[in-house]
């Protein structure tokens, strides 16, 4: 093919193997699409097309993702809002003769790749990710993702007793089997690292130092999902850890030593943002800063 359609909010090229979907920049366009930008979608990454009228004067060629080709949707385990679905082209009524014939191309792409009986559960992931480094601002805590671990340092005032005890926490992509997300966008969201072997992790994911909440402006959907699709994609292709199926392994903490100073700046920012607010005195405002560059 390699025919252009553009709809709102996206284009869509069709190419011989695959299609090719970018996403348009503006304060309109859902941040989730800002922040994926581009997409690349194989014909065996999909398993149907389907053209349906939209709203007010729409209408929506939807190309259905095939189960586990794709880490986002994966992680988003059909959480996401339909405005937010990276996989529907909205387009105005007036191209729906268009729409229909891109549809009717790409079912015949899809049909030629591979029976549509053999378009089950995929084996690997066929999308990529998005790709590292990653981070976001979690209500108790900074979630950073540099390809090989996943690290977790926490807020002061966010972050739970049972956190503090535990310490800032690191964790090689090894020791991981799988991510839970649960969107921002309901109560009680969060992202919980599932670890290999036999341990139990708390069920309050403010109590289990393997996870991070959400609150109202923290771990937005547009930062934490592809964080939380990064994180599984990189678990999926490596291979478990020899010494984790031996057993349970104690939640590792940070070790001692010099600090990144980014790192430092940006609590002792957030402490100045509850310090403003009123949620921390004067006395416990100096005494935490002056904690914090002592560890420069």
């Amino acid at each position: 093919m390699g025919d252009v359609l553009a709809g709102i909010h996206a284009t869509w090229e069709f190419e011989s193997d695959s299609v090719l979907i970018r996403f348009e920049r503006g304060i309109r366009t859902p941040k989730l699409f800002q922040a994926l930008r581009e997409r690349r979608v194989p014909h065996e990454a999909l398993t149907s097309v389907t053209l349906t009228p939209g709203r007010r004067g729409t209408v929506v060629l939807h190309a259905v993702p095939r189960p586990g080709a794709d880490p986002l949707m994966e992680a988003a385990a059909g959480q996401l809002k339909d405005t937010c679905d990276p996989y529907r082209l909205v387009l105005p009524a007036e191209r729906e003769t268009l729409a229909e014939y891109y549809a009717d191309e790409l079912r015949a792409a899809l049909t030629a790749t591979a029976p549509l009986d053999e378009r089950e559960m995929a084996d690997r992931y066929l999308v990529d990710p998005p790709p590292a480094p990653l981070h976001f601002k979690a209500y108790d805590g900074k979630a950073s993702f540099d390809g090989s671990k996943v690290s977790f340092r926490w807020f002061w005032t966010g972050a739970s007793s049972a956190k503090w005890k535990a310490g800032d926490q690191r964790f090689g992509v090894p020791e991981l089997c799988g991510v839970e997300w649960r969107s921002p966008e309901v109560f009680d969201g969060y992202l919980r690292l599932l670890r290999r072997g036999d341990q139990e992790q708390p069920t309050q994911a403010d109590h289990d130092p393997a996870a991070v909440v959400f609150g109202l402006g923290y771990g937005p959907v547009h930062e934490s999902l592809p964080f939380a699709a990064a994180v599984l994609a990189a678990v999926r292709t490596s291979g478990p850890a020899p010494a984790l199926d031996a057993g349970p392994v104690p939640v590792p903490v940070m070790a001692t030593g010099r600090r990144d100073p980014a790192d430092i700046a940006e609590r002792i920012r957030h402490l100045g943002e509850l310090h403003e607010a009123g949620l921390v005195t004067d006395d416990e405002f100096s005494a935490k800063k002056a904690e914090l560059l002592a560890e420069l």
